[in-house]
């Protein structure tokens, strides 16, 4: 094989000539670059080979224009200001709204059967229906949004919440309520489509935090909820709850409008000018720059990443770009996002996921169901329960307002703990901890023991199923974040349809200690599950591509 060289010279000296051409060359080139780079479409800051020629790119180019930067960098720079806090507002009214409509089961429910004289198979319907709504929309929400944008998303949820909700008020019969209340479980199953869509717009030192004052609107809401059950039920009946509680829906829809598309979405879609528009926006209301230079996906500059890792991997063709955004637009509805959550990369962590929104919903809502139950103790099966139904009724109002305060001090340990020791320790040691104060009503259901172990317990899992919706969105790439965190919380929607069902039919069966045993055991194994998570996502970056986060 002969080596190239100049006539009349020696290969040896003629190589050495060739190199100082190319060093000259190298820089003329990066002298004339003082504007954006218009001979190369590369990214990269490292020589591009191309077959027919070679092209360097200066490896220094501050305050050039050709330099790149990503959202995570803008969000970064932007720091959590005005624009992200009128984010946080309009997110946390939606989970309001949520809140507001999960709590008034534990009204609603009571009143209607003694005004439709129902069984009570009939009135746990009414909650069942709904979590079977839930699970239906978590998936169907999700997908919407991971396709077609976040704004999308949420603006078909409110729209279905807000209506069937106000409708549900106006119910001639106990069929027309159910199939309403079903409508508005579908609508609440968008919720995890906020938190994406704010999540997607908090710098990422401080994302843990935030996300628990954002999961601090539930607690509001449950208490906001509990206060409007207490005022209006006993003088104008659970018809005006229904109403009033559907309120915080229509105020989303009267926002709506203003709303930002999340740029990391505009970004993956490669929809780059419109994600620029976002950030701008918010630099203007933040008062502070955008890094300088151009903004370009994370996935994009993943893939330049890789082509240049090696010298025998530096070719990066326009088409692998191309095909690389045409294969996210292409993605059939829901198939391909499913077959990605239970792919190699994904599916030990999907699984274990899966588990720890099971325990988490079916200990929350059966712990919420079983205050108003347990807290009388083993006086739940005397006969004399039935004595007024205005006392039991004043009853339930004041337990569930008290409770409802036990989430108050779960948010601020959740926000102390989540950003110092991590998500995977914080979950697991609420859920262990959660543990811990059920264990004593398995001997003893005094009054106040029943009451202090009732509110330790929703406090710390509480706090479990806020970090536990931090870290679930931060597992996944952007192109099945809300498909993921939707598939998980129907899972837990499950749960919570079981809950009902199972546990608090043990209770009504006279079969307290069996429904703690039952409460630990879930709780337990999902602290496993918890402790069995791949990996910490603490001070990480968001992840937009598929690459395994190790």
């Amino acid at each position: 094989m002969s080596g190239v060289h100049v006539r009349g010279a020696p290969p040896v000296k003629a190589r050495a000539e060739a190199r100082q051409r190319r060093r000259r060359r190298r820089r003329s080139d990066s002298d004339q670059s003082v504007g954006p780079l218009k001979w190369s479409r590369s990214r990269s800051t490292s020589p591009v080979r191309s077959p027919s020629r070679q092209i360097f790119l200066p490896v220094e180019m501050e305050g050039d224009q050709s330099a790149t930067y990503s959202v995570d960098d803008a969000l970064l720079s932007s720091g959590f200001g005005r624009f992200q806090i009128l984010i946080l507002l309009y997110a946390g009214v939606g989970l309001i709204a949520e809140a507001m409509e999960m709590m008034l089961l534990s009204f609603v429910g009571p009143s209607v059967q003694l005004e439709w004289k129902l069984t009570s198979h009939q009135e746990s319907m009414i909650t069942s229906v709904v979590f079977v709504g839930m699970l239906i929309g978590a998936y169907s929400w999700g997908v919407v949004s991971d396709n077609y944008g976040r704004r999308r998303g949420f603006l078909f949820t409110a729209i279905v919440t807000s209506g069937a909700g106000f409708l549900s008020a106006f119910a001639p019969n106990y069929v027309a309520l159910i199939c309403l209340r079903f409508l508005v479980g579908i609508g609440l199953g968008g919720g995890p489509v906020l938190g994406s869509w704010f999540l997607e717009f908090v710098p990422t030192p401080t994302r843990g935090t935030w996300m628990v004052v954002f999961s601090a609107f539930w607690t509001v809401g449950t208490i906001f909820e509990a206060s409007l059950a207490w005022t209006v039920m006993p003088k104008l009946g659970w018809r005006w709850l229904l109403a009033l509680s559907a309120v915080p829906s229509f105020v989303l829809l009267l926002f709506y409008v203003i709303t930002p598309e999340s740029p990391r979405f505009l970004c993956m879609k490669g929809r780059i000018t419109e994600a620029m528009e976002v950030l701008e926006k918010m630099a203007r209301l933040n008062n502070v720059q955008l890094p300088s230079g151009r903004l370009v996906s994370d996935k994009n500059m993943e893939l330049v990443e890789i082509s240049t890792s090696s010298e025998s991997t530096t070719l990066l063709a326009d088409a692998e770009e191309n095909d690389t955004i045409i294969e996210d637009k292409g993605s059939s509805f829901g198939g391909t996002s499913i077959a990605k959550l239970l792919s190699p990369k994904l599916l030990r962590s999907t699984v274990l996921l899966w588990m720890a929104f099971f325990g988490n919903a079916f200990s929350y809502y059966g712990i919420v169901l079983l205050t108003s139950e347990l807290s009388n103790g083993n006086r739940i099966c005397a006969k004399e329960q039935v004595e007024s139904p205005h006392s039991n009724d004043a009853s339930l109002y004041k337990n569930v307002f008290i409770s409802s305060f036990a989430e108050i001090p779960g948010s601020f340990l959740s926000a102390m703990i989540v950003d110092r020791i991590g998500r995977k320790l914080s979950m697991a040691s609420m859920l262990f901890t959660s543990c811990v104060f059920l264990f004593p009503l398995i001997f003893s259901q005094a009054d106040i023991l029943t009451r202090v172990s009732l509110f330790g317990a929703r406090l710390c899992i509480s706090a479990s199923f806020t970090i536990v919706y931090i870290y679930a969105p931060e597992i996944y790439p952007t192109s099945v974040r809300t498909t993921g965190i939707g598939v998980a919380s129907s899972v837990g929607r499950i749960g919570g349809i079981l809950c009902p069902l199972v546990a608090v039919a043990l209770v009504h069966s006279c079969q307290q200690t069996t429904a703690i045993l039952l409460f630990e055991l879930v709780i337990f194994l999902s602290g496993m599950a918890v402790s069995f998570f791949p990996f910490e996502t603490k001070g990480r970056r968001l992840n937009d591509t598929e690459v395994v986060m190790s």
